[in-house]
């Protein structure tokens, strides 16, 4: 997958990576590649939790759980 991503230097010198499409996915490194690293894990661990809320919502109502690999 791909994701648009903004890089913005803080006042203390970090580098802030946000994924405007995910609300709240935002990480931050001490220059661009770590940041970028680093929102590469919370974009992963994003989608895991969403994709568990979905889950368990789905079961919830008896649905069966069905996979799909992307």
């Amino acid at each position: 997958m791909i994701f648009h991503v903004t890089l913005t230097k803080a006042e203390d010198g970090w580098i802030v990576a946000e994924c405007p499409a995910l609300p709240g996915c935002v990480s931050q490194g001490r220059d661009e590649q770590e940041a970028l690293n680093n929102l590469r894990e919370a974009i992963a661990a994003w989608l895991w939790a969403e994709d568990r809320k979905a889950a368990d919502e789905a079961t919830k109502a008896g649905q069966p759980e069905i996979l799909v690999t992307v």
